[in-house]
């Protein structure tokens, strides 16, 4: 049996639930099937933001609803992303109902909830032990949430030397499509 080396596919996936036009538009001298609307735009937004938080699918909160009894999902942030206005809570989706029902994720879960309030609160300390027990969860699920957890480190980092102003809101502001 001769087997062929597989060379791995490392794309990220946004995905996102609402109205959209969807159809065969253009003229007739281009025509292309596409599918336009605000949901389709900030689905290709989240796909913009897979390296940026070191994930492979991040879904928007109208599929979060959708999904989270039957998948593993925990949330990534409330950001705003490039022409929006209104900030969107962002989740990574981590696996199926049977990662979802186990101990390791209710961990993951439970030290990612506390690490986003004590972020979100200005707790600088609690966040950063928060992240350390993210990515200590993530490893017993087999999921690399190093990347992940070190960006909130660094954004705590940040704060600590620059407190964020008075108003801050807790909104990343993503300036990358």
């Amino acid at each position: 049996m001769i087997l062929k080396k597989m060379i791995p596919i490392d794309i990220g996936i946004g995905v996102n639930t609402g109205d959209a036009v969807v159809g065969n538009m253009g003229s007739d001298k281009r025509f292309d099937y596409t599918a336009l609307g605000d949901t389709v735009n900030l689905a290709s937004r989240l796909e913009g933001q897979t390296k940026s938080y070191g994930v492979d699918i991040i879904v928007g909160a109208s599929t979060c609803k959708l999904i989270e009894t039957d998948f593993a999902v925990i949330e990534l942030d409330l950001i705003r992303v490039k022409g929006k206005q209104v900030p969107e809570h962002i989740y990574a989706l981590i696996g199926d109902k049977g990662v979802k029902d186990s101990g390791p994720f209710s961990n993951l879960k439970a030290a990612n909830e506390a690490m986003i309030d004590s972020y979100r609160n200005q707790q600088w300390a609690e966040a950063s032990k928060a992240a350390q027990d993210v990515r200590a969860a993530g490893v017993d699920l087999s999921v690399d949430l190093d990347f992940y957890a070190g960006l909130y480190e660094e954004r705590v980092g940040a704060f600590q030397r620059n407190a964020p102003p008075k108003d801050w809101d807790g909104v990343f502001v993503a300036t990358s499509k």
